[in-house]
């Protein structure tokens, strides 16, 4: 198992779109960025970049490239969630929050979720979106900026017989090779069994 974890912010501006996972919110300001300037979608993308050791958005999805400008955040959590499927992983839930003091969230969230989880191709209730305010404190509590944290857990294959390196007769095989020691041990116990009988 992996786990990751994700932070961005981005400034609140004048003549913005605000798009928080996927969602286009009603306000006044949007958010600066090179491209959609989705915060809730980058932190999400950089926790998955990170359980899987891929690396981060910066090095992906550079902000000098021309072709990022003003690109959906929501394709390019699809070509994350492309890389980890050619590696292996999966996505066994993500955990994010949108921190900000205005506008509320609420009624925009499930949106938010079935966004990030159709992207991903996970059930929606694998993903959780969350929002918080700082009670007026800090660039998020004065209107300057939104942030997220996220969290996620992955898993691979592999690691559905981890224990066998701690329990001999829980994998035979099944993780590269590695395991096929304790599975001779294994049949060699059972041959002694069956000459007892």
């Amino acid at each position: 198992m992996r786990v990751g974890q994700g932070y961005d912010v981005h400034r609140l501006t004048e003549g913005r779109k605000l798009i928080l996972g996927g969602v286009e919110v009603p306000f006044d300001k949007g958010l600066l960025g090179h491209s959609d300037a989705d915060v809730l979608v980058h932190a999400v993308m950089d926790a998955l970049l990170g359980a899987g050791a891929l690396g981060d958005i910066g090095q992906h999805f550079p902000d000098t490239d021309p072709a990022y400008e003003g690109i959906s955040s929501i394709e390019l959590l699809r070509r994350v969630g492309a890389l980890l499927e050619e590696k292996g992983d999966v996505v066994e839930n993500i955990d994010a929050t949108i921190i900000a003091q205005r506008p509320k969230m609420a009624p925009y969230r499930p949106a938010m979720v079935r966004n990030i989880a159709q992207a991903l191709k996970l059930s929606e209730d694998r993903v959780s979106v969350k929002a918080t305010t700082e009670e007026g404190l800090g660039f998020t509590g004065s209107g300057q900026g939104i942030a997220s944290w996220a969290i996620t857990l992955l898993t691979s294959p592999t690691d559905y017989c981890y224990d066998y390196k701690m329990e001999a007769d829980r994998c035979s095989g099944c993780c590269h090779g590695e395991s096929q020691g304790y599975g001779a041990v294994n049949n060699q116990v059972e041959e002694e069994d069956h000459e007892d009988l």
